[in-house]
């Protein structure tokens, strides 16, 4: 049985609107980004109340904490990224999930990622120690211009920073938009390390992100080949199908609905079971 999931701030800014859309697809989990156009990680005491108590009225679980931490440059200054992970480590315990998102920071324009390593492997390694005293376990997402965004720099930093604390976000659409065929280069070097995966897709001639399965991002391939393996973990539904941001994006109730439709007559046609 797979999970799924979705980040519930691309159906709406309200959070009791997010549950409700939410618990109307039969989805018993959620992704935390925001609500009430507020990043998770800037909301007050009395509004992560108010979210723990609406996940509790609609029976809802938070898969995992959608956070920003890493997603900035890479040289700027560390400590401030530090204070975000404390926070997220913080809210993760309190809505009571073990993963929180994050990313490799984003590389000048043009620039060998070569001469970045060393820093970007410091600094994840120091983010995985703060998971690590917390029991919790950071996803790597492949954005776009950061430092792992092709398969092989995202090998390079879970292996290098080898902790069972530092695992990987598959986001499909994404490796397109980097020029990457995703199953094709780089299942088979990803997968022991691949938790969970952000469902979303691309057309590679336009760049256009499209439901699963109307793209090249090779979903169909892909869990054919987890469901194979034996995978046991989180889909996260992520469309972008209205606009896309920097911080996130947002598809509306119609057309959150429309990429769980593609996504679970993807499954449903694999013969897997998902709740």
């Amino acid at each position: 049985m797979w999970n799924l999931s979705g980040f519930s701030d691309e159906i709406a800014a309200d959070f009791e609107e997010q549950c409700s859309h939410i618990r109307g697809l039969g989805m018993s989990y959620l992704e935390f980004r925001s609500a009430w156009d507020t990043n998770v990680l800037a909301l007050s005491d009395d509004q992560l109340a108010t979210v723990k108590q609406t996940l509790q009225r609609h029976q809802l679980t938070v898969s995992c904490i959608g956070s920003p931490v890493g997603k900035s440059s890479i040289e700027g200054d560390f400590e401030p990224v530090l204070e975000q992970m404390r926070t997220a480590a913080r809210i993760a315990g309190e809505l009571g999930t073990r993963y929180i998102r994050i990313f490799s920071f984003y590389l000048p324009e043009g620039a060998d990622p070569a001469n970045y390593r060393t820093e970007v492997i410091r600094r994840l390694s120091a983010l995985a120690q703060i998971a690590e005293t917390h029991g919790l376990v950071l996803l790597h997402e492949n954005e776009v211009g950061i430092y792992g965004d092709i398969p092989q720099r995202c090998h390079d930093l879970v292996t290098s920073v080898d902790s069972p604390h530092l695992r990987l976000t598959w986001d499909p659409a994404n490796f397109v938009h980097s020029g990457v065929a995703p199953f094709d280069d780089g299942y088979a070097l990803l997968r022991p390390f691949v938790e969970y995966l952000q469902i979303k897709d691309a057309v590679a001639a336009t760049g256009a992100v499209v439901a699963a399965g109307r793209g090249d991002a090779q979903v169909a391939q892909t869990i054919r080949a987890l469901h194979f393996d034996g995978f046991d973990g989180f889909f996260s539904l992520e469309p972008h199908l209205g606009r896309s941001t920097g911080f996130g994006g947002f598809s509306g109730p119609e057309l959150f609905s429309d990429a769980w439709g593609a996504f679970t007559s993807l499954v449903t046609k694999e013969g897997i079971d998902i709740s």
